[in-house]
């Protein structure tokens, strides 16, 4: 199963450089989607992200359109995370799935109304309490990533061989 992170228009370089860890550790594939909110040589960007960034794959695309062009959501299994998602992510079966791609939106808007409403069934959402408006943006990300390596047994991953006894 290869996982696809998609952080549409981010703005917060150390989010993103948390993000760039998790994919590092789980061998997702890190797409960054233009116009960001830094520079990608940022200092607080490459800090977070520590020492990963050559363990990893990274794909930049110009804009969210040309992204959609590229890796059309009707023909992937693409998924729009949103504190307004149809689905739970947990009630979505990934393990029968080749590829997958979740998207992030921008830390302040999200993903855009437009397109999560002509997919609305391929939104999901992590539950919170009411009043609450979302989480953190790398938070997110791991929720739900590890959500979907776990449910493929965490297939590639190397469980640790020392243990606390």
């Amino acid at each position: 199963m290869k996982l696809n992170i998609v952080l549409v228009e981010p703005e917060i370089p150390q989010n993103t450089g948390n993000i760039v860890r998790t994919c590092a550790a789980t061998g997702a594939k890190l797409h960054l989607v233009r116009p960001y909110g830094f520079q990608i040589n940022d200092k607080y960007l490459k800090r977070a992200g520590l020492d990963y960034w050559n363990k990893m794959e990274i794909e930049e695309h110009i804009s969210f359109s040309s992204f959609l062009e590229k890796y059309n959501p009707l023909k992937t299994n693409m998924f729009f995370v949103t504190s307004k998602g149809t689905h739970k992510y947990t009630q979505i079966d990934y393990s029968n799935m080749e590829e997958i791609f979740i998207l992030f939106g921008k830390e302040t808007k999200g993903l855009p109304e437009d397109i999560m409403k002509k997919h609305i069934e391929k939104t999901v959402r992590i539950p919170m309490l009411d009043g609450i408006r979302c989480l953190n943006l790398s938070n997110s990300v791991a929720i739900v990533a590890y959500e979907i390596l776990r449910q493929n047994n965490f297939d590639n991953l190397k469980e640790t061989s020392e243990r606390l006894l």
